[in-house]
Order: C-alpha cells, then structure tokens, then sequence
C-alpha cells in the first residue's frame, strides 16, 4: 500500500496550483504567484521536496500590452516532446463592470528539462470571441487533444462558463468551441457566477472534471462534471454536474476557500493526489484576490464503490 506524505500547505504563497509528475521522474510545479508578474517552476523527485525545491522565473510580465498585468493560473504540459505552459494575462488590473480583461496564451519549450532553454510566446490561443477568458488546461483522449477553458459569454450574464475545443495543434483551436457547464447552482452563484479552473481525471471508465465556482473568498468550491470514456467529449448533453459541491470550506479542519485544484500521482504511481490551494483563515480584508495566503496544498483522494472520486475535506495544517 502506498504510504504518501507531505506536510500541508506544501507550499505557501502558491494559488491555483499544478503538478505534473513526468517520464523523466520528476515532479513539476507551478502556480500563481501573489504579485501576479511572473510565471515560476520548481521540480523535485517526491512532492514533498517541492516544498523547498529552487524556484525559477521562467517568464516575467511585459511592460506593458496584453501580457502585462495579472498573470494567473500557469499550467505545465508535456505535448509530442515539448513543454507547453498555458496562462493568462492581462492589458490592465483595473476591471470593467467586474471583469477583467485576461486572454490566455502560451509559451513553448523544447528542452528536456523545462527549467532550462527558452520559452517560446507562441500568442494569444484565439476563441470565439473577444471577452475574458482564463484558467486553461489541456488533456488527450482516444488520440484526440482538448482544450478546456472558462470564458464570458458576451451574450449572457455571469462571469465565466467552461468551454471545450478540439486543438490544431498546442496553441491553436480547431472546430467548434461547446459549452459544456455554467453557474446554475446557488454555491456556484456566491459573489459572482464562476466556472473556472478546470482540471481532467481519466479513471473507471470515466471522465472526471473538477471545477471551481464562486468568489475567491471561504465561498470558494469545487464541482465535478463526468462524461462516460466512450461519449462525444464536444456534446454537452455528455457532461453530467454533480448538485453539490465535492470539496469546499472546513471550519472543522480550519481551511478556507480550497480550489482552483489539479490531480497527480503518488511517487508509486498508486495512488491519485489532489492539488489544490486554500487560506487557513476566513475573514480578508479588501479583494480577496489580493490576499496572499491561498497556499498550494495536497491529499489522497479516495474512491467510492461506484467509482466515482470522493475527495473528502481538506486537511487540516500538519507537518507532514
């Protein structure tokens, strides 16, 4: 049995974290950072040594154009044998009736070991339309590579829905984009209507992606939307909402607002790891965006009987 420790947070001042453990035996790690100006890698062995792995600035922020504020949410992929680190920016960190103006754009790196050679800006990953869009991720199914992406529907209220697209190629869409979930649930509605930060988990057949809904504050949850392995990923009709939120705040455990999550592997492969980040305190004074502390956190996630993932609470703070 596998016996998967790290000590929580694993690390702090990290939001909207993502780990991805490679061929070559490492762990990847990036994730917000709260200046929001630069894009950072760590890598280690085991997740625990993340903690106090070196840091690297790959990328920084533009003086000034569309990649020169707010950078939020990198993700790192490993696509026909080169780095992809998908993100986004912004133009300015002032809003506009609530929202931001972030699109989402891509860097690209053809060393073995992504905290070395150059990253590439390979622009602006064009969807159909012009309005905010963020929290990219990237997963490959049945031979076919997708995109899935929160974005405003210019035509509806709220601020984000989540989208879907087969891809070109790692920087560019193909075919139609679908609209596969938006905020209808009241815990998906708290300070804003948000469907944000999807991540992918292929397991039992099925197709599990989590999501993360409402202000960044102790409000913020998960959901989980679920797709049989054998449907067509581009119909909506093939994506199932659980009601509820599967992970959200714990008095009880003393953490706050977790999500924004991704999934990993223990170093044995054996068991599924969740990734997410949350505050160990409630009340925030000012935006909670600009709250340093959601701090990058890990947990075993269990499996029910039916197959389904039960990702339980968060845990509380420990050593490891």
């Amino acid at each position: 049995m596998s016996t998967f420790k790290a000590k929580n947070p694993l690390i702090e001042q990290r939001a909207d974290p993502w780990i991805y453990k490679h061929t070559d035996g490492y762990y990847y790690f990036t994730g917000s950072v709260p200046e929001y100006d630069r894009i950072i890698l760590r890598r280690s062995k085991t997740i625990h040594g993340l903690t106090n792995a070196e840091e690297k600035a790959i990328w920084r922020k533009h003086e000034t154009g569309p990649m020169s504020a707010n950078i939020w949410a990198p993700e790192i992929h490993y696509i026909a044998g080169k780095w992809y680190i998908y993100f986004a920016a912004a133009h300015t960190s002032e809003t506009n009736e609530g929202l931001f103006d972030h699109r989402m754009f891509v860097l690209e790196n053809a060393s073995a070991n992504p905290l070395e050679g150059d990253w590439i800006e390979k622009g602006q990953v064009k969807t159909k339309w012009e309005s905010f869009s963020l929290d990219a991720t990237s997963f490959e199914h049945k031979g076919i590579r997708y995109y899935v992406w929160a974005q405003k529907d210019p035509n509806i209220p709220g601020n984000s829905n989540l989208y879907i697209s087969e891809m070109e190629n790692p920087w560019t869409l193909k075919g139609e984009q679908v609209c596969i979930s938006t905020p209808e649930y009241g815990w998906e509605k708290i300070g804003y209507l948000v469907n944000e930060g999807a991540a992918v988990l292929k397991k039992h057949g099925r197709i599990f992606m989590t999501f993360s809904s409402s202000a960044t504050d102790a409000n913020y949850c998960m959901g989980l939307l679920t797709a049989d392995e054998n449907s067509d990923l581009l119909d909506p009709k093939s994506w199932v909402k659980t009601p509820e939120p599967v992970f959200q705040t714990s008095e009880e455990t003393g953490q706050y607002g977790p999500g924004h999550n991704s999934f990993t592997v223990s170093e044995d492969g054996q068991q599924d790891i969740l990734v997410y980040h949350a505050r160990s305190y409630k009340e925030i004074e000012g935006n909670p965006l600009y709250d340093p502390n959601r701090h990058a956190r890990v947990q075993v996630i269990q499996w029910n009987q039916n197959g389904t993932p039960n990702f339980g609470v968060p845990r509380a703070d420990t050593t490891i």
